[in-house]
């Protein structure tokens, strides 16, 4: 057979595949307008931190939640609490051990829409230190022109993933659970 037609035959036998894949365009976070929010109580009393450098990874309809895919990355040692001895204590082996661990991941699993307009309930894999967990992730979509904004909040424990170890394990110091909060600002995304 011809080069030209093998190549054309093997086009024309991929267009079924092409089709029943999702055809999402990636969307492109805005990462100045963007924020990783984490909220520990130190002593009863809380205190909050941030990652100033992440990624997102974000093929998704809003028609279309199930096939949608969002992945995150963020750069554990961007960690900051405002102070700078906790900041200098975060990249430590105790904390995130960024020299061996240098990202926290956040791959989606399933996505389904929610009770009401523009929310919805992604679940997935949280992975820090080596450690992965399930998580469920409440996320409400607002849009505003062609900007898109992702945000919620959800609570994990540190000590699941060796965050805060050897003598920061007691919880009467720094409380296991941890609140997470996020805005991404995304465009390319399609309508609600």
């Amino acid at each position: 057979m011809h080069p030209r037609r093998l190549l054309i035959a093997c086009a024309l036998g991929a267009l079924p595949l092409l089709g029943s894949a999702p055809a999402f365009a990636q969307a492109k976070l805005d990462a100045a307008r963007s924020e990783i929010v984490f909220v520990i109580k130190q002593m009863g009393v809380p205190v909050e931190g941030r990652f100033r450098k992440f990624d997102a990874q974000v093929a998704f309809d809003p028609k279309k939640p199930e096939a949608g895919r969002v992945g995150l990355s963020i750069d554990l040692g961007s960690a900051t609490m405002g102070n700078p001895e906790a900041d200098a204590e975060l990249p430590k082996p105790t904390w995130f051990h960024t020299a061996k661990f240098p990202q926290a991941t956040f791959q989606s699993t399933s996505i389904r829409r929610g009770s009401a307009a523009g929310r919805f309930e992604m679940t997935g894999k949280l992975t820090i230190k080596g450690r992965s967990r399930d998580v469920a992730v409440p996320v409400t979509l607002t849009q505003a022109g062609a900007t898109s904004t992702a945000s919620g909040s959800f609570n994990l424990e540190r000590l699941a993933f060796q965050i805060g170890d050897g003598d920061w394990a007691d919880t009467s110091m720094v409380a296991d659970a941890v609140q997470v909060r996020f805005k991404l600002v995304l465009t390319g995304l399609g309508a609600l």
